[in-house]
């Protein structure tokens, strides 16, 4: 259903089962999936492509062009997948031509009340980010990370798979898979393997094993960094949970958060 005060561009394209609720807006070159419901009084962006079975709340904003000075209303993208709920008053914006040129959210996500997604942003699947939970541009967030209320990351930096970040959390550097990390003095700070939500995501226990004995390595056993990896795969081969969270620190551009 869509209701009669909603305005819709004509080149948008809405699939059979789309709902539009009273005075939202959709904008140009725009593919709405089957099932996507849009809220009242929420904006879609131009160029923006939503896939399917999709909640987006009253009041939200998905596809808005980004905040970047350097932006002159190039074509660039923001891209949706299925079954993601946005609530309201969530934001989402679209890339920019010195980035990715795309915005990019997978699928089964959770953005709750104020949260804000920037531009060239990369987000996987499974990710819940709490109220006002805040990405800068260019940040990744892998899949079945969980992002607590208030939480703001940095331009650039990378959130590592099953990680959960405490609420209130300034991150400035690459948060590891698996882990846990609060606020510290000033930054971010490990406070662990997240066990629980290793466990829940049906890790065995030889996987979580390995990842302790992995964690001890890298961060207690007094080993430069390279050393430690060294020791790691030396010790713990044909482990791809291990492998995993070592590439995943040799890969990283900013340096890691630590304990």
């Amino acid at each position: 259903m869509i209701h009669p005060s909603a305005i819709i561009d004509n080149s948008a394209q809405l699939a059979a089962g789309v709902e539009v609720g009273p005075y939202a807006i959709i904008g140009r070159h725009v593919t709405i999936g089957s099932g996507t419901k849009i809220g009242a009084h929420a904006v879609i962006g131009d160029w923006t492509e939503i896939g399917e079975n999709n909640q987006i709340f009253h009041q939200t904003s998905v596809g808005a062009p980004p905040q970047d000075l350097k932006y002159r209303n190039e074509e660039t993208w923001t891209r949706i997948g299925n079954n993601n709920i946005i609530r309201e008053f969530a934001t989402i914006h679209r890339g920019t031509v010195t980035g990715h040129a795309e915005t990019v959210v997978g699928d089964n996500n959770m953005m709750m009340a104020y949260s804000h997604v920037a531009h060239d942003c990369r987000i996987g699947n499974g990710v819940v980010m709490a109220n006002v939970a805040t990405l800068a541009g260019h940040v990744t967030v892998e899949d079945n990370v969980i992002l607590g209320g208030l939480v703001a990351v940095h331009q650039f930096a990378t959130i590592g798979a099953y990680s959960m970040i405490g609420g209130g959390t300034l991150i400035g550097l690459d948060i590891p898979p698996y882990m846990i990390a609060t606020q510290g003095k000033r930054d971010a700070k490990l406070r662990g393997l997240n066990l629980i939500g290793l466990k829940r995501r049906g890790f065995t226990d030889e996987a979580i094993n390995n990842l302790k004995k992995a964690y001890k390595t890298l961060f207690f056993a007094d080993l430069k960094q390279p050393d430690a990896i060294a020791r790691i795969r030396k010790e713990m081969p044909g482990s791809p949970e291990v492998e995993n969270l070592l590439s995943f620190i040799e890969r990283s551009k900013r340096g890691i958060c630590r304990g």
